[in-house]
């Protein structure tokens, strides 16, 4: 999938609405007890919904026709008591079904963040953070609705629409046909709405998530868009979006709209109750009674169609975020454990690239045809233009990539061939990207070993000379820290970040441009640190400062995907290759 900004709708595959229906209705069957319990539940409450008309019925034909108070009493109480029980059990109803379709939720919400966690980088690269974002958080609270009517309106709706219809043709099969008279225009204004309605909603749902990416963007580089006065393009760009955002959700809730026609029709069919009943049958023909119950039946035949037009709107409105759901949850990891794979023993740190060639895209080649033996223990440093490849041969040992030619070993295990969590459990990653969660101090270094002591994480943090400046914050590694690190410096998150790195003892060691943000008197600090630590690790250093790696085993220079030239600092400089070139240009 090519990148997508936050201007671009995303592109998802067709899927039939009964499929994502009955796929997310499958959620509901863990909870089968449950439901049953709820079902019946609502037989209660549709039989006194059902009784009540012939209650009113009886007392107007039996008790107030023939002046009978003390039986329109006993018919009041009775009335009252059995109304009581209704109330009580709706009650029941709604705090049973909320838990189910909450915890539903909560499952559905867990298995899309677990399964997102599993998914490789070209994921993450070909879509915005905010998108994702609006999947996991407003597409599924957008399901509540669906899930918890499902049971309570769905098939209840069904059966008093049912038993209504049975009991008016007993009682009296003209007057039932002529209630029911305005039935096949409403059927009609439903197939031409829900025709063109889920259309109109997967729009809006696009829209919606392409607002949700803006903002996340433009929060996430607000320093950016202060720094060059772009607030008012920012702007500018927001109010299209909430504009395009505004106009699908009109146009959506315009057509949705039409289902008013169902007051029409309750209205065309009273009106033919009672013409018919006068006009035709006779009024000295039919009961007070009976025509009163007829009325309020005409109306619990229009309510339940009303409630299931409702909820086939939120079915329509909604089912567009069950797709988005699940068409992530459908998404393959390209990156992933194969069958019987085996655990990665403890390693030495022996890596061997054998004839490796790599693509992003399967059109443009990154890496050609590179071998190399890393013996463990070894230093090794890549240095190269931008966009040489270094980081692309890192990647690939951590196997955030898979290769397209050749094999990648480490102490002699193909890496496609073991687990991918023994695999980076073993190896230690700091890139350029020194990103901190909220959270204290201590936390954020922990984070790469989650089982470490106090003492591992200042051993650690005054391995890289982060303690000094630690003990200096308010409340020295208890120190709540803001968002991304918010009030540190550039140089001060570096060396968290390293701190961080450092505590889970790694056997392979990746660092990526891990001291371009930290000036020159804290990089000697830091350089004491990293050559201790280096002791008895395979480590990989990527780095733009050439003062940095010329302790280095070997050095790597990597040019338009090859390895162009390799040696030791004072072997390439002797050689007045490419590396020797890169040193005088840097130094002079």
């Amino acid at each position: 999938m090519a990148f997508q900004s936050y201007k671009q709708d995303e592109n998802m595959e067709a899927a039939g609405k009964m499929t994502t229906l009955l796929r997310l209705f499958s959620y509901l069957l863990a909870y089968k007890a449950e439901i049953i319990l709820v079902l019946f539940i609502m037989g209660i409450c549709v039989a006194i919904t059902l009784i009540n008309p012939l209650i009113i019925e009886t007392a107007i034909d039996t008790y107030i026709a023939s002046s009978d108070i003390e039986g329109l009493i006993r018919l009041a109480v009775f009335g009252v008591f059995i109304n009581v029980i209704f109330i009580i059990l709706v009650k029941i109803r709604m705090f049973l079904m909320a838990k189910i379709s909450n915890t539903v939720l909560l499952e559905i919400r867990n298995e899309l963040y677990t399964h997102i966690q599993t998914l490789d980088f070209h994921f993450f690269d070909s879509r915005p953070t905010g998108k994702i974002l609006a999947r996991i958080i407003g597409d599924v609270n957008s399901l509540k609705d669906v899930l918890s009517n499902s049971v309570t309106t769905l098939i209840p709706d069904f059966i008093t629409i049912c038993s209504v219809v049975g009991i008016m043709i007993w009682k009296h099969p003209i007057l039932a046909l002529a209630s029911l008279s305005s039935l096949p225009f409403m059927i009609l204004g439903i197939w031409f709405i829900q025709t063109f309605s889920h259309k109109r909603w997967q729009i809006h749902r696009k829209k919606s998530s392409n607002l949700n990416a803006f903002v996340h963007e433009d929060l996430s580089g607000i320093k950016i868009i202060k720094s060059f006065a772009a607030e008012n393009e920012t702007l500018d760009s927001f109010q299209s979006l909430a504009k395009q955002h505004r106009d699908s959700f009109m146009a959506a809730v315009r057509l949705n709209d039409g289902f008013s026609i169902i007051e029409i029709c309750e209205g065309i069919g009273k009106m033919m109750l009672y013409l018919i009943a006068i006009q035709i049958i006779g009024i000295d023909k039919v009961s007070i009674g009976t025509l009163v119950s007829f009325g309020l039946y005409l109306t619990m035949f229009w309510d339940p169609i009303s409630n299931l037009s409702n909820f086939y709107n939120q079915i329509i409105t909604n089912i567009a975020g069950a797709e988005r759901i699940f068409e992530i949850l459908d998404t393959k990891p390209e990156i992933f454990d194969e069958k019987n794979v085996g655990t990665l023993p403890p390693i030495r740190g022996e890596v061997v690239f054998q004839h490796v060639s790599f693509s992003y895209d399967d059109n443009t080649k990154v890496l050609h045809d590179i071998s190399f033996h890393i013996h463990a223990g070894e230093t090794i440093a890549f240095v190269g233009a931008t966009g040489a490849g270094k980081t692309t041969i890192v990647n690939l040992i951590s196997r955030f990539y898979d290769i397209q030619d050749g094999t990648v070993t480490v102490d002699g295990f193909d890496i496609k061939k073991v687990s991918i969590e023994s695999l980076r459990s073993q190896m230690g990653i700091m890139t350029q990207d020194n990103f901190l969660f909220s959270g204290t101090v201590k936390d954020n270094i922990r984070y790469g070993k989650l089982n470490a002591t106090d003492e591992e994480i200042i051993e650690a943090a005054k391995a890289v000379h982060a303690h000094e400046f630690i003990m200096k914050l308010e409340n020295g590694y208890d120190t709540e820290l803001k968002e991304r690190g918010g009030g540190l410096s550039i140089g001060q998150k570096q060396l968290l970040a390293f701190a961080r790195t450092m505590v889970s003892q790694p056997k392979i060691l990746i660092l990526d441009e891990a001291t371009s943000s930290i000036d020159t008197q804290t990089e000697l600090l830091v350089q004491k640190g990293i050559e201790s630590l280096l002791k008895g690790r395979t480590s990989f250093i990527i780095a733009h400062r050439l003062s940095t790696i010329q302790k280095a085993d070997r050095i790597f220079v990597i040019n338009h995907g090859i390895i162009e030239e390799q040696g030791s600092h004072e072997e390439l400089l002797k050689k007045q290759g490419a590396y020797y070139k890169l040193t005088m240009a840097q130094f002079l």
